[in-house]
This record gives C-alpha cells, structure tokens and sequence, in this order.
C-alpha cells in the first residue's frame, strides 16, 4: 500500500488548489512510473503536485520556466507535461505552440506529448485559446486535485493506445515514435537522439531511397549539404546498432543516399 500526501494539511498558503483526502488517492504499480513535467513557477503548488503525484506512483519532474521546462521535455521525456500559462519568462502558450509545431524538428522534442494546462486564466477565451495552441486538457485553478488526478490517467491512457498502434515494423525491426525506442527481433536497442531521427525518417517510407539533400534537411535542418560528413557517420553507427545477427537493415545507395531494409540480406 503506497501512502499518499494527506490533502487536509494543505489548506492554508496553497493558492488555486483544493486538495483531495488522502483515502481517495489510489496508487499505481510501482514499476516503470510513468513521468509527469510539472512547469509551474508558483513553488506551493509546484511542491504539491509534485508531492501528491510521487505518493500516486508518478515521477514527477520540475519545472519553475519556461526555458526549465523545455530543457526537461527534451532531456527527460517524459509521458505528460502539466503546464501552467503564466511562466516568468515566456508564455505557456508560447512553449506548447514551439513544441507542437516543431517538436519532432532535429529529434530534439515529442510533438505529441499530452499536455495538460493547469491555470489561472479561466475564461472560455482562454479555454479555447489553449485547445488550439495544442492542449491536449484544460483545467482551471482553484484545481481539486482528484479531479487532476484522473484526468491525467486518462490522458496517459490515450497516449499509451496511441503509442501501441503507432509502432512501425520493418522485417524483425520495431520502432515506437512515441516513447523513441527501438527493438530488433525483441531485443532493445539504444540509440541516440539524432540516430533514432534518421532511423524514423528512413521507416516513414521502407524500402524507398531518400537522398542526401532530405536526409540532412529533414533531420538535421541543414539547407545546403556541403561536404559535411555528418550524415554518413551517423548512418554507420545506425547499421552497425541494428546488425542483430547477420541482418542488414540500413544500405547506401551510392551517389543517392540511404534507404531501409527489412533486415534479410547478408551483413
């Protein structure tokens, strides 16, 4: 039994939140918590949620900006992100906008991380606002912690069907977009930010050739392709990480560029 934050001791100082009692608080399995990046600069509530969040079996993440909150998406990435909008060096809304827009840019961060807004701003205004700068939830403060509660299990199990009907299979290679991690015929394979970008771009289309030109424009955002020899180092660890066996799955097209194998033909 995992002991949660009794809530009726957080009445007094805490603003915009109403705790939930202790009883109500259901735990999770211990195993693999799932991570939580709470961006909230207000340091009672930051401490609150961060508290009552490990009791319930997450691993909560802090965050007091913007800038902090960004660095953690990308370094720790974690399953759902609660936002707060008023940050002190940049709007929330400007964060979630950056990263559903160009969140997969460069491998860097998760564009479809769940975001849950938690805020001050109640208007309907401000709602919609949120919703179309890619919330994936709204909800006001004061906030009643079970009701938070919940709602971020629900969105962690959307994410999760997402992620599992989201994997992409080559031959004995798996792929999953969402969590980043990569498997050959079972076996996990580490791979680093950029490898994993370039093993995404080539899965997007199996067996089709993509030029130099793409590759470092789609995965590295270089313009011009120059003489650098980025890509090529890249694409070599990539083949060597994935070589379970004899299997083969990333080949260079000479004077084209690389294309993905499912994995059959002789190392």
């Amino acid at each position: 039994m995992c002991e949660s934050f009794s809530g009726g001791s957080l009445n007094v100082n805490l603003q915009g939140v109403n705790p939930v009692p202790s009883t109500a608080l259901a735990c999770m399995p211990p195993s693999s918590p799932p991570k939580v990046l709470i961006v909230e600069d207000h340091l009672p509530t930051r401490r609150f949620l961060a508290d009552n969040l490990a009791a319930d079996g997450y691993a909560p993440l802090e965050a007091d900006s913007a800038r902090a909150g960004r660095a953690l998406m990308a370094a720790e990435r974690p399953a759902l992100a609660i936002l707060d909008l008023g940050l002190p060096d940049r709007d929330g809304l400007d964060l979630l906008r950056e990263l559903r827009t160009h969140g997969d840019d460069m491998g860097e961060l998760d564009s479809h991380l769940p975001v849950l807004i938690l805020s001050g701003r109640a208007t309907e205004v401000d709602r919609i606002r949120g919703f179309e700068r890619g919330g994936d939830d709204y909800l006001a403060k004061p906030f009643s912690y079970g009701e938070l509660r919940g709602r971020i299990a629900a969105l962690l199990r959307r994410s999760s069907m997402r992620s599992a009907v989201g994997r992409v299979r080559v031959g004995t290679l798996e792929l999953d977009p969402l969590s980043r991690e990569v498997w050959v015929d079972g076996e996990r394979i580490p791979l680093s930010k950029k490898e994993f970008a370039l093993l995404r771009a080539l899965a997007a289309a199996p067996t089709r050739t993509f030029t130099r030109e793409e590759l470092l424009r789609d995965v590295w955002g270089f313009r011009s392709m120059g003489t650098t020899r980025t890509l090529d180092s890249h694409a070599s660890r990539l083949r060597r990480k994935l070589a379970v066996g004899r299997m083969v799955f990333i080949i260079n097209v000479w004077g084209i560029g690389y294309r993905l194998l499912d994995g059959e033909a002789p190392s």
